[in-house]
């Protein structure tokens, strides 16, 4: 008996907090407008053999090419990691599919030229996102 009572106990304790905590998330995914978007990691690429002058045209590239995502409102976010991991740096992309997120990435000069490599993940994250470019 004693057994029945306890599990009783938990059952309605398990399920009334379990439903206050989809509740909750549903609250905050609503506050946030949370929404699904791309990360990208850039690393290491298998290509990375170009002298100088070479890699800095394909770096160019690589930022203009960043620059045209922004603008054209693909790219919410991209930067280098300041660290000596194998990630360099990283994207964000605001596109519905992996398949455009994979096709934008591949526009990337130095992708390209196989100075960088990427791996693409799915992320969800505050659809509220506001990133201002200096002018």
């Amino acid at each position: 008996m004693k057994a029945i009572y306890i599990f009783t106990i938990f059952s309605i304790f398990f399920f009334t907090f379990s439903g206050l905590n989809s509740f909750a998330q549903t609250a905050i995914e609503e506050e946030y407008q949370m929404q699904q978007y791309f990360m990208v990691f850039l690393k290491k690429g298998p290509n990375r053999t170009q002298d100088s002058v070479t890699a800095l045209k394909i770096q160019n590239g690589h930022l203009n090419n960043i620059s045209r995502l922004f603008d054209e409102k693909k790219l919410i976010l991209a930067g280098p990691f300041l660290d000596e991991s194998e990630f360099l740096g990283i994207f964000i992309l605001d596109v519905p599919t992996y398949g455009e997120a994979e096709n934008l990435v591949l526009t990337d000069p130095a992708v390209k030229t196989g100075r960088l490599a990427f791996e693409i993940h799915p992320w969800y994250g505050p659809g509220n996102i506001v990133v201002q470019k200096k002018e």
